[in-house]
């Protein structure tokens, strides 16, 4: 039998060393992949037992919950700084919200026109309040999301602990 040439085994070895870093990557991605699942799970909101809403912060620094306008499913982008909970028009339509008055939004990106809603029942996490000021008029977010404002949050004690904000009912 013939031994191999230098370049046989060269490129044998090549083939071997290719086909255990493929392997190594293999089992980074699917490590990697579980931890990303595991943490994905870590940051979902959730209430303690004394009704408390925990809303862990997410990798883009903000606060997110579902939640609910109206009973159409949203994704509310938690906004202390906004006075409404506000949503697009097109989630208002989806909402079944009727026309509200007219009104001058003021906004990060300067004044717009929109329209308040009163009365309108709103669900973050497993809070709710059935007699909410909502304006529509948002844009820049999906479709699907909406900002959580102080005619919301105001109703309830907001604490921010390192990376949750935490709601609680008030006696």
């Amino acid at each position: 039998m013939p031994t191999p040439s230098i370049h046989q085994t060269a490129r044998l070895g090549a083939f071997a060393i290719a086909a255990v870093w493929l392997a190594v990557a293999g089992v980074l991605y699917l490590v990697f992949e579980r931890i990303e699942q595991n943490r994905q799970a870590s940051l979902k909101p959730y209430a303690l037992s004394s009704g408390d809403l925990v809303i862990p912060r997410q990798r883009d620094g903000h606060f997110h919950v579902e939640g609910e306008v109206n009973r159409q499913p949203v994704r509310f982008l938690v906004d202390t700084g906004a006075s409404h909970v506000s949503v697009s028009q097109a989630l208002a339509t989806q909402a079944g919200l009727p026309a509200g008055q007219s009104i001058t939004l003021h906004t990060a990106n300067g004044q717009r026109p929109g329209q308040l809603v009163r009365s309108v029942p709103v669900r973050a996490g497993h809070l709710v309040l059935n007699d909410t000021s909502v304006t529509v008029g948002l844009s820049g977010l999906q479709p699907d999301q909406a900002l959580l404002g102080q005619a919301f949050l105001k109703h309830f004690d907001v604490e921010i602990r390192r990376d949750d904000m935490v709601l609680r009912q008030r006696p």
